[in-house]
């Protein structure tokens, strides 16, 4: 197997993708029976694997996505977005079964809520094909219903000697699952938000269930939305505050924050640096609408900051 240099390899981004239709500016969230007005709407790709994606690429990582797209007028209108990112396309699986997948996400200042439809299956017919690819190091897995679907992932990404990351990702359907913890095995960093990390260890503290979570993997990165983020890396126990930033939508932060943290994991960078990396990331994420709205404008400012 030939030996390669993770701090500057590729990354593989699985995952499903999303179109994502973000509500923005109201005063208060939907209620049975009643209409409420959002100042803006934006219509944007969406996904784990997307976002972390383009946030890999904004980096200057080269990162590819492996998922399928199909081919409804939802899932073409992405196109011009998904080409503009600078994520690597080449084992994106194109077929009518993979669309329409919806996301209707409404943010009212610091809260949130999701509708989403999902379509066909997970796996991409390009996957092998992915995982043989000579340039990649890094395997990140955007959401635990992938792994559900895909049960030998972890093992098979191993075995072409790749690192692995994955962020669980909130379903109510798999969240609680018994044998969650058991199907990650091999997974080198595990990166759930604080909800996440409770529900799974069933703690009622993230400390606490941060602690059950490290006797299970080499590196957690526990997100804690306002409060920033907790780390632990053997014996190693950081936290680290969150930057105080105009927030317009939080869609995809989590996201954003394991494209920063896994960045900076595999370019060999000190604990404490790897955690404000995907901080800042996150950081940047929350200043526009949908997951990669403000890179844009704020890519400047993300290299200068996060590479």
């Amino acid at each position: 197997m030939i030996e390669r240099d993770r701090r500057t390899g590729a990354v593989l981004s699985v995952g499903r993708i999303y179109c994502d239709l973000v509500f923005t500016d109201l005063d208060a969230f939907p209620t049975l029976g009643r209409e409420v007005y959002a100042g803006d709407l934006a219509i944007v790709a969406g996904g784990g694997a997307y976002i972390a994606a383009a946030h890999l690429a904004a980096l200057g990582r080269a990162t590819a996505l492996v998922a399928r797209l199909g081919l409804d007028r939802l899932s073409a209108g992405l196109d011009d977005e998904l080409g503009a990112s600078g994520v690597d396309l080449r084992f994106l699986d194109r077929t009518a079964e993979a669309g329409p997948q919806v996301t209707v996400a409404i943010a009212s200042r610091d809260e949130r809520a999701f509708l989403t439809r999902r379509a066909g299956r997970a796996r991409p017919a390009t996957l092998e094909r992915a995982l043989a690819w000579g340039e990649a190091v890094h395997l990140h897995i955007a959401e635990y219903a992938t792994l559900a679907e895909i049960p030998d992932l972890v093992g098979r990404a191993r075995a072409h000697g790749l690192t692995v990351s994955l962020d669980p990702s909130w379903d109510d359907a798999l969240i609680r699952s018994g044998g969650l913890l058991e199907a990650c095995d091999g997974v080198d960093v595990f990166l759930p938000n604080r909800e996440e990390a409770l529900a799974i260890t069933g703690e009622t503290r993230a400390e606490a269930a941060l602690e059950a979570l490290a006797a299970r993997f080499p590196v957690v990165a526990l997100k804690a939305g306002a409060d920033g983020a907790l780390l632990a890396a053997g014996e190693l126990r950081r936290h680290a505050p969150a930057r105080a930033v105009p927030v317009v939508d939080t869609t995809g932060a989590g996201d954003a924050f394991d494209a920063g943290f896994v960045h900076a994991w595999l370019a060999g960078a000190s604990p404490e640096r790897t955690l404000a990396a995907a901080i800042e990331a996150a950081s940047v994420a929350v200043q526009g609408p949908g997951g990669r709205g403000a890179l844009s404008s704020a890519l400047p400012q993300a290299r200068r900051g996060l590479a």
